[in-house]
This record gives structure tokens, C-alpha cells and sequence, in this order.
């Protein structure tokens, strides 16, 4: 597979090890000129959405991007729909004809398991963020243990018997996200909801958004303009924020 190509205008932090990409990265956001790749060959106390603990048996990918939006939180919010489009476009490149969707808000499915995840970090002042980051694990090599009523954990070993470097995928994946970030910023989110949508998995099917403070189940509509997700129930319509997706089916 032909190398892309470093995307000019991103610099790149290259790790043996570090407890966390996202850690990393919040510690060294004042200090970054511009934005930066963090990628470590061993992350050893990584974590997903809501605390969780997120585990990255050898050989799997971690890599964060440091970003100084400037955009109110909202805004810069989105940029996991840029991440996800861009991590697809990536695997699709390297693994082409691999079953791969989206699953909002920001996983990466491979033939309906999870394949990746993307978490989201930052801090701001007033009605901006000044520095957003982006953290991005997949399993490469290997799928770590599942969580009781979650999408299994799949690898991209495992479900396509491709072998792929860890680095191989921060070039493409870099590229990849260049080219969706100048989309992005000149045409803001619309034509990136578009795409997501043509990728999204269980569109027009019934899925369960649960929060903490109870569960939304309805047909998987749409995502809005601001990056929500909308059900309709039997209630109507209803666009939420935040939440785990469930599948139907235990999923």
C-alpha cells in the first residue's frame, strides 16, 4: 500500500510508551504550536467514553490529535464525525471491501462488531474551546474482552485476516482526516453529516439510547444538524445529545 504521505500542517509525537494518547495530550496542549498526532507503541491505562477503561493488547492502534478550535463547544464537537469519517476512509483504503459502519456517536463497527472507538477531551474559556482532544483505539491485532450487552469487540485481524501495521494506519489515518478537516472548516458539517449517513449502521432500525437518567428506544431516523441523534418513538420525535446506543438483539 503506497504510503500518502505526511499532511502538511500536522505535526506528529511518536511515544514507546505513555499511559494515555489522550492523557498525553491534554498535558502538552499549551505547549503545541499547531495540531499534533500523538501515537504510542504501547498505551497502558487507556479509556473510553464515560471513565471506562479501554484496553490495547499489543499490536492494536492508540493515537490522539490535538486541536486549538476556537469554536464554541458545540462546534468543535462534531469533529468526532470528521474523526470517524476519516478512521473509515482510512481502513477502507488500507482493507478495501471490509463490512465497515458507523455507529453514532463514535464507533467504528466491522462487519457489526466494534472495531474502534473515538473519545473526545478538552477544556475551554468563556464560550470557547481552547484545545480539543481526539483519541482514536483499534483493534488491529487483537479484540480485547467485551462489556455484559455491548457490540462485541472485533479486530481487524480476526475479521479480515488483514495484517496492518500500527503506524501504516496513523499515515492514511492522518491523511484521511487532513482531507475531511478542510471540508470541514470550508463547508462546515452538512456535507459530513451526508456521509456519515450514507456509513451510519441500523439507520431506519430500532435501537435503544440509554442515559443516566433512563432509555429512549425508536427507529433510528437521522443525526440533526447539530450532531443528535433522533429517534422516532411512539411519542414522536425525539434528538438526543448524549447516550450508549444499543442494538436490538442483546446488542
Amino acid at each position: 500500500m503506497k504510503d500518502p504521505g505526511w499532511p502538511e500542517g500536522y505535526a506528529r509525537r511518536v511515544l514507546d510508551e505513555v499511559d494515555s494518547t489522550n492523557a498525553e495530550g491534554l498535558r502538552l496542549a499549551k505547549s503545541l504550536a499547531g495540531p499534533t498526532w500523538i501515537f504510542a507503541h504501547r498505551q497502558v491505562a487507556g479509556r473510553g467514553r464515560r471513565g471506562r477503561a479501554w484496553t490495547d493488547p499489543a499490536g492494536n492502534f492508540a493515537a490522539s490529535l490535538v486541536l486549538k478550535p476556537a469554536e464554541p463547544p458545540g462546534q468543535a464537537a462534531l469533529r468526532s464525525f470528521v474523526a470517524a469519517l476519516a478512521l473509515h476512509d482510512a481502513l477502507s483504503t488500507l482493507v478495501p471491501g471490509a463490512e465497515l459502519s458507523l455507529k453514532w456517536p463514535n464507533d467504528v463497527l466491522l462487519s457489526g462488531g466494534k472495531l474502534a472507538g473515538i473519545l473526545l477531551e478538552g477544556s475551554g474559556s468563556g464560550r470557547v474551546m481552547d484545545h480539543l482532544v481526539i483519541g482514536i483505539g483499534v483493534n488491529l491485532a487483537e479484540a480485547p474482552p467485551g462489556a455484559e450487552g455491548a457490540v462485541p469487540p472485533v479486530s481487524l485481524r480476526q475479521g479480515t485476516g488483514a495484517e496492518v501495521a500500527p503506524e501504516t494506519l496513523l499515515a492514511h489515518l492522518a491523511h484521511a482526516y487532513a482531507a475531511r478537516e478542510t471540508v470541514f472548516g470550508a463547508r462546515g458539517f452538512g456535507p459530513l453529516r451526508e456521509a456519515w449517513l450514507a456509513r451510519a449502521a441500523r439507520l431506519g432500525e430500532e435501537v435503544i439510547a440509554r442515559t443516566m437518567r433512563g432509555e429512549t428506544r425508536g427507529l433510528f431516523e437521522t443525526v440533526d444538524a447539530e450532531g443528535k441523534l433522533v429517534l422516532k418513538t411512539e411519542g414522536g420525535r425525539v434528538a438526543i445529545a448524549a447516550a450508549d446506543v444499543f442494538f436490538e438483539r442483546g446488542t
